[in-house]
């Protein structure tokens, strides 16, 4: 058994220092890495690309909406010409700095309310898997278990990886808890871990409401922004390890 350990990074933007991604990315095996439109900058990229080389993870590109303010997570009225756009010009972004390092971008998976309103929205949904196929078809596209992000990626023909998370609580049908609201986020860190072992060795996960229900893991999420992210990181490896789970990046 195993399984694939990301994380949100290079995140950081001008003047601005976020997480800890120097301390984080040995720790993983592949690493989600901001495009310019949510959260990170040129520089950041560059750096962050060049962290994970030496760490040998994998890269992966985290295109969101443009909206540096609100982080991404804020929803926007955009046609999916407008989605499948941005997503090819944040991919384009990332591989320039990856051909300079003589890389390969490995995965994508959008991020935030990108990553949200396709995981609700067969449109959307769509627009960005499309996106990706025409800009690289090789890559591994990463979307939340048991939603439309996987489905569609998969109908227009990319391989897919289900994802996910360490530190978010689930509803019903599968869909992440919004953040709106109080018990969106795990921040036990013994809660989160039981929370993983659960939903690798057994392929249930309970919502919130205490129901169980079934999903898929192939990639386990870890938020770089998380207070305890290296805390998580940290112990998810020690347990998936006495579990006997092994750890390796997308594809590999």
């Amino acid at each position: 058994m195993k399984v694939d350990l990301n994380c949100d990074l290079g995140e950081a933007f001008g003047n601005y220092s976020f997480g800890g991604d120097n301390q984080i990315i040995p720790l993983i095996t592949s690493a989600n890495i901001a495009c310019g439109f949510h959260a990170g900058d040129q520089h950041v990229m560059n750096q962050t690309v060049e962290l994970a080389k030496a760490n040998g993870v994998g890269i992966g590109a985290h295109p969101g909406l443009p909206d540096l303010q609100g982080f991404g997570r804020r929803n926007m009225d955009l046609s999916p010409k407008e989605i499948y756009d941005i997503v090819i010009y944040q991919l384009g972004a990332l591989s320039g700095f990856c051909n300079v390092h003589q890389v390969k971008i490995n995965h994508v998976k959008p991020h935030g309310a990108l990553y949200q309103m396709g995981a609700r929205d067969k449109a959307i949904a769509h627009a960005i898997a499309q996106a990706v196929y025409d800009f690289d078809k090789s890559l591994i596209y990463v979307g939340l278990s048991n939603t439309l992000l996987v489905t569609e990626a998969q109908a227009v023909g990319l391989t897919t990886a289900a994802e996910v998370f360490a530190d978010r609580r689930y509803e019903d049908d599968g869909q992440l808890v919004s953040r709106k609201e109080s018990d969106a986020l795990i921040t036990d860190t013994e809660e989160a871990i039981e929370q993983v072992v659960k939903m690798v060795k057994s392929q249930k996960v309970v919502t919130k409401n205490n129901k169980e229900i079934d999903i898929q893991a192939d990639t386990i999420c870890v938020h770089g922004d998380g207070e305890h992210a290296l805390e998580f990181v940290t112990k998810i490896r020690d347990r998936l390890s006495k579990e006997g789970v092994s750890i390796s990046k997308l594809g590999g």
